[in-house]
């Protein structure tokens, strides 16, 4: 037997309805903030993510599924959105066109890594990305979107925010980290010592519980901002307080990537292990700017589904749609030219086979329909239908045209 390959698993019933709710909630609440859809390829230059998500990340180091293709070039499978969607802006120009742009997209994403509950080699992300604005509002703006689509599945959650600072007050925080690592070099996990070499913020993500006991005493980035950082900041706390949103202030709290600057934040659930996040996202101001686009400010987020798909409270189940069979074979085909009429409006599912009224009614209640609708021997002869509505407990015979 042929099995699906290690961590990239089938999506089928009843997780299905779960997930498709997911991207019917999100995808609604998105449009109700001015997004539309996108989608980029899956496959991508892997100069795009080493560009992007940046070469000392886990991610493009170790987790990648990197090859190359017939005709020579050096490509992968994303591993996450946000770099396929600025590459777009930046090829079809709409760098240049100004304005403001705000897109949503979901679809699969691609790590090589140890598989594991709320951790997949092939998972699913729903992202929104925001480009032109240059406003804390708009970071705030995102955060409430966020907050307003887990509200909507009914999952509960902790909100961590952070700032990464930017050009004017990241290098004096640089040195002084660079300085203390220097101090407990030989106390740190050897990924804290690569990654001190290379992109030195990111040792405040470090896993490593003994890291990040050496970690408590390192000097705090929002305590080093330039005026403009922590104005914004300011103002980011101050606006979330205004619309209720809860929050703490984690100062460890750098992401997973590269591209980050000033807002960050982080969704976090203690319902599903040590997975614990949910969503994460913040500013990426000069990305665009990095991938050869003209600077223009950006800030988006990006949700796991697979991760909170237990979490979902699912409505309430209604019949729904019309099942529709015939119970002898002389009658199937006004069946099927009275399914594809009801098909203009309504789901349909037929049934093939003849059958007794009961096996009938078996089936329509087996998949939730509402209307169960019958052709026989009468039926067929007179021009008419047999009509049960499963809800109301009801049953009628009506004209097959007035159906």
């Amino acid at each position: 037997m042929i099995r699906s390959l290690r961590g990239m698993n089938d999506i089928l019933p009843p997780e299905n309805l779960r997930f498709e709710h997911f991207l019917q909630t999100a995808t609604a609440v998105a449009k109700r903030y001015g997004f539309t859809y996108v989608e980029t390829p899956l496959l991508e230059e892997t100069a795009l993510f080493k560009r992007s998500v940046g070469e000392s990340s886990d991610i493009v180091g170790k987790e990648m599924y990197q090859f190359t293709d017939k005709g020579g070039n050096d490509v992968c499978l994303r591993p996450e959105g946000t770099a396929g969607v600025v590459r777009a802006f930046v090829q079809h120009k709409l760098d240049r066109a100004g304005g403001i742009h705000r897109y949503f997209y979901h679809g699969p994403m691609f790590r090589y890594e140890r598989p594991q509950k709320g951790r997949l080699r092939e998972f699913h992300q729903f992202g929104c990305e925001s480009f032109g604005v240059a406003s804390v509002y708009e970071d705030v703006t995102v955060i409430m979107m966020v907050a307003d689509i887990f509200k909507a599945l009914g999952i509960g959650y902790r909100l961590k925010i952070n700032s990464l600072g930017d050009r004017n007050c990241m290098p004096q925080y640089r040195e002084k980290l660079i300085g203390f690592l220097d101090k407990h070099e030989a106390h740190i996990c050897e990924d804290c010592t690569r990654r001190k070499a290379t992109n030195p913020i990111r040792v405040l993500d470090c896993k490593n519980e003994h890291c990040q006991a050496v970690y408590a005493d390192a000097p705090k980035l929002i305590d080093n901002l330039c005026e403009g950082c922590g104005e914004d900041f300011h103002t980011l706390k101050k606006i979330l307080d205004e619309n209720g949103i809860a929050y703490e202030v984690d100062t460890h709290l750098v992401r997973g990537l590269d591209y980050y600057s000033k807002t960050a934040f982080e969704f976090v659930s203690d319902a599903i292990g040590a997975q614990s996040a949910i969503a994460g996202g913040g500013r990426y101001d000069r990305l665009v700017e990095f991938l050869d686009g003209r600077p223009t400010p950006a800030v988006g987020f990006a949700i796991g589904i697979e991760r909170l798909l237990e979490l979902i409270e699912m409505p309430e189940t209604k019949r729904s749609g019309y099942y529709m069979g015939a119970m002898d074979d002389e009658s199937l085909p006004q069946i099927l030219k009275l399914a594809a009429r009801k098909r203009a409006s309504d789901s349909v599912v037929v049934e093939y086979g003849a059958k007794s009224l009961k096996a009938h009614l078996k089936g329509a209640d087996r998949i939730n329909a509402r209307w169960c609708v019958v052709i026989g021997e009468n039926e067929r002869n007179a021009g008419t239908v047999w009509v049960k509505d499963l809800e109301a407990k009801s049953e009628s015979v009506v004209p097959a045209g007035e159906l």
